[in-house]
């Protein structure tokens, strides 16, 4: 029924009920609502500077000048010698209640309004009326919202009116000064909502820009990793193709192996190839969408030259230099370490244009050493949306093999990049070493004539599991 009446009613209905209703939302409902006042923030913008001990007391300022205007109505009120402990006792009391009960305290001016006309001689508003009545419409006003004091003074101006018998020029003065007050009071109260607005703005751009941050980060370090595995992916395949091959070619290279031998290296195999085919899987669920197969095996620190001719062809001088004895590295120390140069040049390109730079390869017992220093730049650099994720990479390849690295900026304003990559000794000797032709005094296994029940797996045509497994390792090397 009142929903109906409510869509059917005029624009000036509904403007009516919703300005009743705010009425009674400020003036009415909370008339005996506890708000104390509360002290001002000891981290404000003039506060904050004074010393500790004075802080503690300018903090309680409004609360003092309320009570400093309460006194001074209450003087005012004096000079009516009949009654003056009423005349000021009253006013300045709805004055005081300001600090804990404000809505209340605007009705109970309007008591002491009429408390003191019926006592004083002054008329309606008395010294200590007027002075009471605009102070606790300022206070009330700074407490609450412009729309609470636009219905005190409406109230206000109408109170006057109707007392005074419809002369509004009594009440003239009053609604001239409250408006006056009333309006710089609002002025202030949106400024300072506005700054607050700003503020909070600003404090959630600035987490909301942390968060990114660090979300950026942890993206970049997850894509980093990703294509580390890509790229190890043709390494471990190769390894466990190797297995699986020596694996099927282990029992012609002994002769008359017992049955537990057989199943045995039945057993490694099929493991390397299942390992195999879980690797591809992985491979496809860390593979990006727009990811491209290489068409070339992972590089090694043997095609370092070509990479160094390519940046000289860019115009950045490269000087490479050689210590220790060269070996052959594990593959995955090799591919790490030619990344790493790699992208120590690529910052360099990018970051000091016209600079000079010089690649150290240490070999040594425990592993490798590399350093990739650059000249200060001679040239203006551009600004790169990829600033710093070279370093994350480097950093991510270098915590895989449990190495060490620093790179920070030099002292002759250029960068320089120190990597140590350690390899166990056990990691040092070549891939293969167990196919060495020193076992030659074991005979050809693939024509013995003692074992004509498995003469065919010497040349047999089926070499599917074989060839299953350097499928996979194609495959899963994309």
């Amino acid at each position: 029924m009142t929903e109906t009446q409510t869509k059917t009613s005029s624009p000036e209905i509904r403007a009516a009920a919703g300005a009743m209703d705010g009425l009674r939302e400020d003036l009415i409902r909370p008339v005996f609502a506890y708000r104390p006042l509360p002290p001002l923030s000891p981290e404000g913008r003039f506060i904050r500077r004074l010393p500790d001990g004075l802080k503690r007391a300018v903090v309680w300022t409004p609360h003092a000048l309320v009570l400093f205007a309460a006194f001074i109505v209450m003087m005012a009120g004096f000079a009516n010698w009949h009654f003056r402990l009423f005349m000021g006792l009253v006013p300045a009391i709805a004055v005081a209640m300001t600090l804990v009960r404000p809505i209340a305290a605007f009705w109970a001016s309007w008591i002491a309004t009429l408390f003191c006309a019926l006592l004083g001689s002054e008329g309606l508003w008395g010294p200590s009326a007027f002075m009471a009545q605009a102070v606790v419409m300022v206070v009330v006003a700074a407490r609450t919202r412009p729309r609470t004091a636009l219905w005190m003074w409406l109230l206000t101006l109408l109170f006057g009116v109707v007392l005074e018998g419809g002369d509004p020029s009594v009440t003239a003065p009053m609604a001239v000064l409250t408006a006056f007050a009333l309006l710089v009071v609002t002025v202030f109260q949106v400024r300072r909502a506005a700054e607050r607005e700003v503020r909070d703005a600003e404090r959630e751009i600035t987490v909301q820009r942390t968060v990114t941050a660090v979300e950026r980060d942890r993206r970049t370090l997850l894509e980093e990793r990703t294509t580390i595995a890509r790229e190890l992916h043709d390494v471990v395949a190769h390894h466990m193709s190797v297995v699986a091959i020596q694996a099927e070619a282990a029992p012609y290279r002994v002769e008359n192996p017992p049955p537990e031998l057989e199943q045995a290296f039945v057993t490694i195999r099929e493991n390397a190839v299942a390992a195999l085919t879980e690797l591809r899987r992985v491979l496809g669920v860390v593979r990006a969408e727009d990811y491209e197969a290489p068409d070339a095996p992972q590089p090694t620190l043997a095609v370092l030259d070509g990479l160094l001719d390519n940046v000289r062809e860019t115009g950045l001088e490269t000087e490479k230099v050689i210590t220790g004895a060269v070996r052959e590295l594990p593959q995955g120390v090799e591919l790490s370490a030619y990344r790493i140069i790699q992208e120590a040049l690529s910052n360099t390109l990018r970051h000091a244009p016209g600079a000079t730079a010089r690649v150290e390869i240490s070999y040594v017992l425990g592993g490798i050493g590399l350093r990739i220093v650059n000249g200060p730049p001679r040239g203006l650099a551009k600004p790169s949306p990829g600033a710093g994720h070279g370093i994350t990479g480097m950093r991510e390849r270098v915590a895989m093999l449990n190495g060490a690295m620093t790179a920070a900026a030099a002292e002759d304003g250029g960068y320089e990049v120190a990597v140590f990559l350690p390899v166990l000794p056990a990691e040092n000797e070549p891939d293969g070493r167990d196919d060495r032709d020193g076992r030659g005094d074991r005979g050809d296994r693939g024509d013995r004539g003692d074992r004509g029940d498995r003469g065919d797996r010497g040349d047999r045509g089926d070499r599917g599991a074989v060839a299953e497994t350097l499928v996979i390792e194609r495959d899963g090397g994309a």
